[in-house]
């Protein structure tokens, strides 16, 4: 029922336009949520109780840091730095807000609701450890096939490496979702070795904001 439910997210947030594919994937994570607590998962199994909560400060705080200083030093880098020219976020003003505003509200704390939350919750019920992180990697990479359909054709970096056309797209696709994939399976570990949510929101977070704001910083140098 929760694959089902991501599925239906996913394909109703991409086909939608104006508040709706705004709304629906936060929506739908707070369902999910809601779904799984009637469900029987405790706050303990989601990653969410007070307990689990303080002990994933620490670990939130030192990625935000590492991943901070991680994009900085690649936007410094020139070979590097033109893998970060995403023309979503060519303008400042629209990065800043993408990073602090629509990036935790939207992308972040919702998805990692619904996958190390609700999925990794129920999947561990079900599957050992190692497959629970497994299985869900794998779904967190195949969440990004839609939303990666356009990769190539907005990142200078990936155009000149890809080039464009049919087989640059399936290229893009398939590389933001063993990308994805990879990130999944890492958020994943980090929400088992902490047992709280909050560490791999902090990472998700920071992993997409601080791209964000990457993105902006390279187009000024650039």
């Amino acid at each position: 029922m929760v694959v089902v439910a991501l599925i239906a997210a996913n394909i109703t947030a991409h086909r939608s336009t104006g508040v709706l594919a705004v709304l629906i994937i936060p929506v739908a994570a707070i369902l999910l949520l809601l779904i799984a607590r009637l469900g029987g998962l405790d706050c303990r199994e989601l990653g969410l109780s007070r307990t689990e909560l303080r002990a994933g400060v620490p670990f939130a705080v030192a990625s935000v840091i590492v991943v901070a200083a991680i994009v900085s030093t690649a936007v410094a880098i020139p070979a590097t730095r033109e893998f970060f020219l995403s023309d979503r976020y060519d303008d400042t003003s629209e990065a800043l807000l993408a990073a602090f505003v629509v990036i935790p509200l939207q992308t972040a704390l919702p998805e990692e609701l619904m996958f190390r939350g609700v999925l990794q919750g129920t999947l561990g019920r079900l599957c050992s450890p190692t497959a629970t992180l497994v299985y869900g990697a794998v779904a967190f990479g195949l969440w990004h096939v839609l939303s990666s359909t356009g990769l190539t054709e907005g990142n200078e970096g990936l155009s000149d490496t890809l080039g464009s056309g049919t087989v640059a797209q399936v290229a893009g696709i398939a590389g933001a979702v063993v990308a994805t994939g990879v990130a999944g399976f890492v958020l994943g570990w980090l929400r088992q070795r902490t047992t709280s949510l909050l560490a791999p929101i902090a990472l998700h977070c920071a992993l997409n904001a601080t791209g964000a704001i990457g993105a902006a910083v390279a187009w000024q140098v650039s």
